[in-house]
Order: C-alpha cells, then structure tokens, then sequence
C-alpha cells in the first residue's frame, strides 16, 4: 500500500512539473523564442511583456482615441490603430505587436500581401475565431479548409453578374421608399437634417431581406436589432484577453450573448420552416436567392466536380443566414454612409456625380446598362473604399514554417496586413494619398497606385469578400437615386469620430442636411 501510494505521489509530482513546464513554455520561453527569431531577421517592436503582450497599451490608446471627435479630415488611422501608428513610426513599416503571448508581423508591402493572400497551400489561415464570434455570424466567416472551399462553391451562383442584374428592380424598390420617406421629412421646408447612418442601415437591411432571403425589412427588423447588440457585446470581448472556458461561465453578459443567440436562431429558423413549406407546395421556385440556393442544397444535396455530395444541415443555413443578414447590410450601410459624409466635405465632387447621374438617367430608375456607364460615381466610391474600408486590417497565422519574400516565418504567429495604411501609403498612392481624389481611379482600380495589389478593400485572393459585386451594385444604385432627389451638406453638429465595430462605423452618427435638388 505504502508502495502504491509513494509511486502515486511520483507519478502526481511529474504530471505537475509537466504542466508547469509547458505552462513555462506557453508564456514566456515559446515567446521569447519568437521574439529573438524576428529580431534576427531586423523586426522589431516592443519587447513581449508576460502574457498579456501589448494588449493593455493598446486597449488603453485606442479608449483615449475614441474619447473625442477628430478634426474634419480623413487622417483617421491614429484614431483607428493609435498602437500600431506609434510602433510603426518607432520601429518601422515592418514590426511586430504582441497579442497576449501571440506575435504579429506587420507587413505593408503590396506584392508580400499578395503572396500571403494568394496562398493556396494553407500556409497561411484566417485566425481561428473567438468562439463568441460564432454567435454573431457563422458561414464563410468562420469556416475553414474543405469545408470553407465546399460552401464557397455552393454560394458563388447567388452573386454571379447575371443574379446581380436582376436584383436591381429590388435595390430601386427600396431605395425608392427611402427616397419617398426623406422627401416626406423635409415635406414644404426648404431643408431637413437627419442622421443618415440608421436610414441608411435600414435600406441595407431591406435590400438583404429582399434579394437574398426574400422578406421585407419589417419581417427582419429584429435581426438587425439583436444583431446590433450582438456587435456591441463581441468588440468588448474581443479587445479583452481571451480565457479558454471563460464564455461558459454563467456572467450576465454571457446569458445575454446566449439569450440574443438563440433569440435570432428562432427567427431564421421560422423563415426556413416558412419557406420550406411554399417550396414543397410549389409556392416558391427554389434557388432565386441566397436562402432558397441553400435550401436547395440542403434539400437535394449537391455534387461538386469530383461528384462528391455536399451536405447542407439546418446549422449550416442558419450561420450563412446570420453572416449575409450581418456582412450584407453593415459594409454596405457604411460605404453609403462614408460616400454621403466625403461627398458633403467635397461639393464639387457630388456636384459631378449628380450631374453624370441626371445625364445618364434623368429622374428615371437605375438599370443595370445606366450603372455601368456611371464612371465618376464608380470613381468616388472607389475612392471612399480607400479611405474607409470596411476592415481596417486582415490578419493570418502560420501553420507551419513559411517563407515570405525574403522573410522566415515560423509557426504559431500572426501577420497582420493593415488595409487603412496601406490604402494611405505615399509610397504607393503619391503625395496626396491622404487626401480625396476620386481621379486616381479614372483609369481604372490597376492603374490607381504606383504599384499593383494596393488596392483591397474587400480583401485578396480565393478568401475576398464574396458580395463584393452585390455590395457595389447597390451602393451604386443608393448613391444615383439620392443624387437625383437631394443635395446634402454636413450639418453643424456632425462629429467626425470613425470607429471599428467589426466594420468601420461613425461613432455618433452622421448628421446631414438635406435639400431637394430642383
């Protein structure tokens, strides 16, 4: 007995001095090992601090960042990434930032994000998400290898040009309520001031409901207002140091994220059960939109080139639904947003858009030729992706010992590719590159920087946004309706105060006065 209970306490002692030891190497000697290799290799950046990295700096900078409005220009990168600003001015363009005990490498060089976007060989994945990530959006978002590539395939139908042409009665239709309800507001005044964000985040929410899940706005009002909170309570999460098992623990803010969870499973699940059901009674034909493509599939499966069948479940609808309720009205509420805030602080170029705008359609409704000949619309929007594109940075980790450019990369790290830097980059885009100048793009986005690849709002490679396309068409089709019926300027209380709540949103609104055009 005494004999079992001494090997018992040896076999308890080594399993302890295991766990210490790969605790040690977790967060300090694995770190540590890292931060010499960069140092090598000429990156540098502040030194790791014992497993919180810089996240307390940073999260510090960037609270005292958005404390208060900036001035009225489009500098807006040390508001956004304060930390990141400071390093690169300290350490140079090529640096690296700790988060917790993770290293990133920032890379702005264009033809290095190319390489590590254009990767195909899974050297380089999306960060794994925070698991509270997956209860605001799921789908493309999150998925990963084959089944990422499976589900790709299976959506890419639902934003081909064909499909997109003919969602453009759809974009009219809603835009044209929006015009209807603005007119209404200034009614016999000779102008109106409004904050045009929420507006405009309600026509994106109505376009989405239309085109890709076939139900008016009013039916998923409650998705965008579930889902607003939801943005609220996953930025707090993700700016704090991740705990693995911290979400089961019974706080209020977890319930409340469960609670909002399954508050919006419930309602797409019913918009499945509705629609289901009109296509088993052939109410409805099937694939006309996102939601019925994937009904579809997970109704009669679907063979990709190799005839290999893919399942769809009723989870795998329900994260798509969520992602294209979200990623579909946000980013392109903001563009439109962003377009009304630039166009007011440069009148001569909105007086440009609207007279190409009068020129092609008159008071008529946008169709899908028109838009197409729409160059200095399609000019500025591009110019505003720019200047405020929807993420601010991607980022992608290492699987595996890596070699970029000149770099050796090995596993276990971050590279952290800053859009809104690179997109300002004088290197790049000339010495006004921190200013707006839609002509930069007049012959097109290739010829737009001094070096290609510059350009990626929407991201690179097999993993760029796959609504791209529809995003553009309908902040398209958005911006030449209200330039046929309004002309509009900044009103005296707008604050300048662009932020990062997934995509990049205005803090305290965008106030703007309208004023019919005559």
């Amino acid at each position: 007995m005494e004999e079992f209970v001494v090997d018992l306490l040896i076999v308890s002692s080594l399993f302890f001095v295991i766990c210490i030891l790969r605790l040690l190497n977790t967060v300090w000697w694995k770190p540590k090992r890292l931060e010499k290799h960069l140092r090598e290799q000429g990156i540098s950046g502040p030194s790791y601090k014992l497993l919180k990295g810089n996240l307390e700096e940073n999260a510090r900078m960037i609270e005292e960042a958005l404390s208060k409005p900036m001035n009225l220009s489009h500098d807006i990168a040390p508001r956004l990434l304060p930390f990141l600003c400071n390093m690169i001015k300290n350490y140079g363009t090529m640096s690296v930032q700790w988060f917790g005990t993770v290293p990133r490498v920032n890379i702005m060089a264009p033809e290095l994000v190319k390489e590590i976007l254009s990767n195909k060989s899974g050297d380089f994945e999306k960060l794994k998400p925070n698991p509270l990530t997956k209860l605001l959006a799921g789908g493309l978002a999150v998925y990963q290898g084959e089944k990422w590539a499976e589900h790709r395939r299976l959506l890419s139908p639902a934003f081909h040009l064909e499909k997109l042409k003919g969602m453009i009665p759809a974009y009219s239709v809603s835009c044209a309520e929006l015009i209807e309800r603005w007119q209404t507001l200034i009614g016999s005044r000779e102008s109106y001031e409004l904050d045009v964000w929420p507006e405009l985040k309600n026509l994106a929410g109505d376009v989405i409901s239309r085109t890709a899940f076939g139900s008016s706005y009013k039916e998923g009002k409650q998705i965008f207002e579930i889902q607003s909170e939801q943005i609220k309570l996953h930025i707090k999460a993700d700016r704090a140091l991740y705990i693995p098992g911290l979400r089961f623990l019974p706080t209020k803010e977890n319930k409340r994220r469960r609670e909002l969870n399954e508050r919006v499973r419930t309602i797409f699940r019913n918009m499945i059960v509705k629609r289901e059901e009109g296509m088993k009674k052939g109410r409805d034909s099937g694939a006309q939109d996102l939601l019925g493509l994937l009904l579809e599939a997970k109704r009669n499966g679907r063979q990709d080139n190799d005839e290999k069948n893919i399942e769809i479940s009723i989870d795998d609808v329900i994260g798509e639904c969520k992602l294209f309720y979200f990623a579909g009205s946000d980013t392109t509420a903001a563009l439109l947003t962003w377009t009304m805030v630039v166009l007011s602080m440069h009148p001569v170029w909105q007086d440009r858009a609207r007279k190409e705008v009068l020129d092609v359609f008159g008071k008529r409704r946008p169709d899908i030729d028109g838009l197409s000949r729409l160059k200095i619309v399609t000019m500025i929007l591009y110019e505003v992706l720019r200047l405020y594109p929807p993420a601010t940075i991607l980022v992608r980790h290492t699987q595996k010992k890596v070699k970029v450019g000149k770099l050796l990369l090995p596993p276990g790290i971050q590279v952290g590719m800053p859009i809104v830097l690179i997109h300002r980059d004088p290197r790049l885009w000339g010495e006004d590159a921190g200013e707006f100048n839609p002509e930069r793009f007049c012959k097109g986005v290739s010829k737009a920087s001094k070096q290609p690849g510059a350009f990626f709002p929407f991201g690179w490679g097999q993993r760029s946004c796959i609504g791209q396309n529809f995003g553009l068409m309908e902040a398209k089709t958005a911006l030449a309706m209200i330039l046929q019926h309004f002309r509009f300027v900044l009103s005296p209380s707008y604050a300048h105060a662009p932020h990062v709540a997934i995509t990049m949103h205005p803090q305290q609104g965008a106030r703007i006065i309208l004023r019919r055009v005559s």
